[in-house]
């Protein structure tokens, strides 16, 4: 009798077990965007690859989507159209003009449909049918959605910023009905139920809603059903590891954790087991490909590479997800503070910043793994890795890694293994360093590097012509006979090799 009893709860147990694995390989199919599983910690090359600049993707391209085929979806607010390409493609495979204005968000379904934002001058949320390939209206608003998301039971949601709340209706509805409030009060606000000027968003399998709280530099989690939210990022939260300003999108992995686009920080950050971390963006705002301006919004492809929209770049950016990093992760956290001030030791950093305030700590490592170290500040700082020992008067002696790399500092010249201090001076590594694009010829070259490969080839061509005619001419024994004939004969030559080495060296 017992037995039987024992066999009933195994049957039973595993009967749920079995349909609840099926329910989760459902749900994950489901999906039409990528969730990938991470370890804790897991690194993205610093270094972005431009897959799409400004003409491709134009002015200031806010929305990004790679479904789970990895076809890379970008809408084009200067053009108003929506451009798809694989990921491996250069330029788009397809391109659908439309009748929308300065689109700022899209979503694209598991058969392909594309829902587009189209407030900002005609109020609505439009749908591109794969089947028919047309425009339809699906949801009526009074202002951009700033993001759009469709969950699992086909509930489509509006994130309208100028009106600080988010938005839902079924797409099941035979009939467009009016939307439902699902977070916000549609009045600015701070306080738990309530937005300033929401962007993106994303939607569990749970029908949990995260939302990009921009105005209050927050990310808001409203559980379902529940209007007052959770402050899951931002200095008010429970963990208060990192401090957002106008976080614009959100994300979560296959484990939940929170990958947040941190727009005027110019930076994507993550959270992990020891709180949240940059992950990239980390070196301020600018141009260079470990550096963002503005951006807008992010998407992963099935192998975890990053994509994100860099705004005021004007580009796409992709940063590599790092595989070999995957092993197993020791979780171990520690955490220090310290205060520089003006008794502070100084140390000579760089040319532009000769008097730098420093602290050092020593950490003892005795067990091989990935650390991971990062840091808060309300000022500028910058972190050095040093082997054994730092000695202030010798800065580059036992370094290991710096928090400018790869970037160096402007006193520097060549890579981490091979630098020399700048002297008195320019030299072609200081005028050309930052303009040289790898990987593209010299037509697609910034106009200084055409101009400086141009002056090169005609500087090579005039004195490899006078080199040669000085030799033909002072290796005449007649001309020899004058007394400067042999120093000419010998200054054509070296003349021709200085030359042949100033274009080997370009």
């Amino acid at each position: 009798m017992n037995n039987s009893k024992k066999k009933h709860k195994l049957t039973i147990s595993f009967c749920l077990q079995f349909f609840s694995n099926i329910l989760y390989i459902y749900l994950v199919l489901a999906l039409s965007f990528n969730q990938p599983k991470f370890p804790p910690t897991p690194i993205w090359n610093s270094n972005g690859i431009t897959i799409a600049n400004r003409s491709i993707v134009g002015e200031y391209p806010n929305a990004i989507f790679v479904n789970t085929n990895n076809m890379i979806y970008v809408a084009d607010r200067e053009n108003n159209t929506i451009l798809i390409w694989q990921e491996e493609s250069v330029n788009p495979t397809k391109i659908i003009p439309g009748n929308f204005s300065k689109p700022v968000s899209l979503f694209v379904t598991s058969n392909g449909d594309i829902y587009v934002d189209d407030g900002y001058d005609n109020g609505r949320v439009q749908k591109w049918s794969v089947e028919t390939n047309n425009f339809s209206t699906v949801m009526n608003v009074n202002s951009s959605c700033y993001g759009l998301f469709i969950d699992i039971n086909d509930i489509l949601y509006c994130s309208i910023f100028g009106h600080h709340q988010v938005v839902k209706r079924s797409l099941n509805d035979a009939v467009m009905t009016s939307n439902r409030i699902a977070a916000g009060t549609g009045t600015q606000g701070s306080v738990s139920n309530q937005l300033d000027n929401p962007r993106g968003i994303f939607v569990d399998v749970n029908l949990d809603l995260y939302v990009a709280d921009c105005g209050n530099d927050r990310v808001q989690l409203f559980q379902s059903e529940v209007p007052e939210g959770i402050t899951v990022a931002g200095s008010e939260s429970d963990n208060p590891s990192i401090t957002l300003y106008c976080p614009s999108g959100v994300i979560l992995d296959a484990e939940k954790y929170l990958f947040i686009v941190d727009q005027y920080y110019h930076r994507i950050v993550g959270s992990s087991f020891g709180g949240f971390r940059c992950l990239v963006g980390c070196y301020g705002v600018g141009s260079q490909s470990n550096q963002l301006n503005s951006p807008s919004s992010l998407s992963f492809d099935r192998s975890g590479n990053m994509f994100v929209t860099d705004q005021y770049n004007h580009r796409i950016q992709k940063f590599k997800y790092l595989k070999r990093y995957c092993g197993t992760s020791i979780n171990i956290q520690f955490i220090y503070s310290s205060k520089l001030t003006d008794g502070s030791p100084t140390y000579y950093r760089d040319c532009q910043v000769p008097q730098c305030y420093y602290e050092t700590s020593q950490i003892h490592i005795n067990t091989t793994g990935l650390y991971v170290l990062w840091s808060e500040s309300n000022i500028n700082v910058y972190g050095y890795i040093y082997q054994n020992d730092f000695d202030p008067l010798k800065p580059s002696e036992n370094l290991l890694l710096s928090h400018d790399s790869p970037e160096q500092s402007s006193c520097v010249i060549g890579d981490q293994c091979n630098f020399h201090i700048k002297g008195i001076g320019l030299t072609l590594d200081d005028i050309l360093r930052d303009e040289l694009q790898p990987n593209k010829v010299l037509n697609n070259q910034s106009f200084s590097i055409k101009l400086s490969a141009g002056l090169t080839i005609i500087m090579f061509v005039a004195g490899l012509i006078n080199s040669i005619l000085s030799f033909i001419t002072f290796q005449n024994k007649d001309s020899q006979q004058v007394g400067c004939g042999m120093y000419l004969l010998a200054s054509s030559i070296t003349s021709l090799f200085a030359i042949s080495m100033f274009i080997i060296k370009f």
